[in-house]
């Protein structure tokens, strides 16, 4: 016998009272199914991948640390950089030894009778450093060549000759290779030491040549602390600044235009098309402009000194000086460096071959060209008008003197031009 058992629907009767009948209520339709020739619409894969936005915040952080980095650099270069200006302009170690080293070089190279150059020593970073200083001091018109270390203890010391300075650039100041080499290098010549040192007592070099020029190149913390690798970069950019003050200095000194110097050396790329543009054909290109004349204005019962004019020479931005006081006039650059410690003490009317008063001017219109100016200016040497290479020429426009000019000056740029184009 089967068991009855309940029958079990989804349908709800509504019971109600007579005469009503129990109604069911109509059942939920049920689903469609799909024919066996269609396909059912894929369920969505939940994914726990990172969204797009994190990849692209990811790509973003990336590129800011690399920037990061890249500025952290050349900030940290900047501040050794800063830190280097202070020293120069407060140290006295640093300061004697830059003036030194000009003095150094300027001496032997301006002497035509000794035809000393400038002999740059240098091992690894050091010696690529030597190397673009020397190209630096050449374009300048200062000789030099750059002298390998080991390759000199090879033959090469023949390179030095007896009215040569010497550069050393060490950033250790115990470079092996140096150390080997300083016992057969001529103590009678000049030689100068570019390291991070600031004083000689903690320099091994110089133990061994006392009389070494110290050139302080340091760096305010080490590489390491600043990029977590030793490898020579601030000290680097150090170095290279330090050399190119004194190739620069040294330029001034020696050349009345280092410009024109610079142009007749420099004739070819984008820097020689730029020095050969029309318009600095004519003096009015070599000329100093008034404005940037620094005047000497003292009190009354104030006697201007041949020290006062060099203090005066050292601040101005062209380098030239004009007096207010003491007959007025102007002092050229040349003329401060002709300047001796003797003549530092005295007053300026007893320097009178120092100063040039305005009727002593050589007037030339500022649009006369430079070859045409230096040959008239050669005649006048010739001649018996008081013409020297100091002479100052007052280039005039439209009645009006707009700058000054010394002949020297003039004469070299004509040379450097003549040089250039082939005449």
């Amino acid at each position: 016998m089967v068991e009855q058992r309940p029958v079990h629907n989804s349908e709800v009767y509504l019971i109600s009272q007579p005469p009503f009948p129990a109604i069911p209520p109509p059942s939920p339709p049920s689903p469609i199914t799909p024919a066996d020739d269609e396909l059912c619409s894929p369920i969505t894969r939940l994914s726990l991948d990172e969204p797009a936005i994190a990849i692209c915040d990811e790509r973003l952080l990336a590129l800011e640390g690399r920037l990061s980095t890249a500025v952290h650099v050349i900030h940290t270069q900047t501040t050794a950089l800063q830190c280097v200006t202070a020293l120069y302009s407060t140290d006295r170690t640093a300061r004697d030894g830059f003036s030194r080293a000009v003095e150094a070089i300027t001496r032997r190279q301006g002497d035509k009778g000794r035809h000393g150059k400038l002999v740059v020593i240098g091992v690894g970073k050091s010696g690529h450093i030597a190397k673009k200083l020397v190209a630096t001091f050449n374009s300048l018109a200062i000789q030099a060549v750059f002298l390998h270390p080991t390759e000199a203890l090879h033959g090469d010391l023949g390179q030095i000759g007896p009215n040569d300075t010497l550069l050393l650039i060490t950033f250790s100041g115990k470079t092996p290779e140096l150390l080997t080499l300083l016992p057969h290098l001529d103590k009678a010549l000049p030689l100068i030491l570019l390291t991070s040192h600031t004083r000689p007592d903690t320099c091994e070099l110089i133990r061994y040549r006392p009389d070494t020029i110290l050139l302080p190149a340091p760096i305010h913390e080490p590489e390491t602390k600043s990029f977590g690798v030793s490898a020579p970069t601030t000290s680097t950019t150090v170095a290279i600044t330090i050399g190119d003050a004194l190739a620069i200095v040294a330029s001034q000194e020696l050349h009345p235009s280092v410009a024109s110097v610079f142009a007749k050396n420099h004739p070819g790329g984008a820097i020689g098309a730029a020095l050969r543009r029309p318009h600095e054909d004519t003096v009015r290109h070599l000329a100093v402009p008034l404005d940037e004349v620094a005047y000497i204005d003292p009190a009354p019962s104030t006697t201007t000194t041949g020290a006062d004019v060099l203090r005066a020479g050292y601040a101005s931005p062209s380098g030239w000086v004009g007096l207010k006081r003491s007959g007025g006039g102007v002092v050229s650059p040349s003329q401060i460096r002709r300047l001796s410690s003797a003549d530092l003490v005295r007053c300026v009317h007893e320097l009178g071959w120092m100063v040039t008063s305005k009727s002593d001017y050589i007037s030339i219109a500022a649009n006369t060209t430079v070859r045409s100016a230096a040959e008239w200016i050669r005649s006048a040497l010739r001649g018996e008008v008081g013409c020297t290479e100091h002479s100052v020429i007052a280039v005039m426009e439209n009645g009006e003197c707009i700058g000054l000019l010394e002949v020297g000056t003039l004469l070299e740029a004509a040379s450097a031009q003549g040089a250039r184009f082939g005449s």
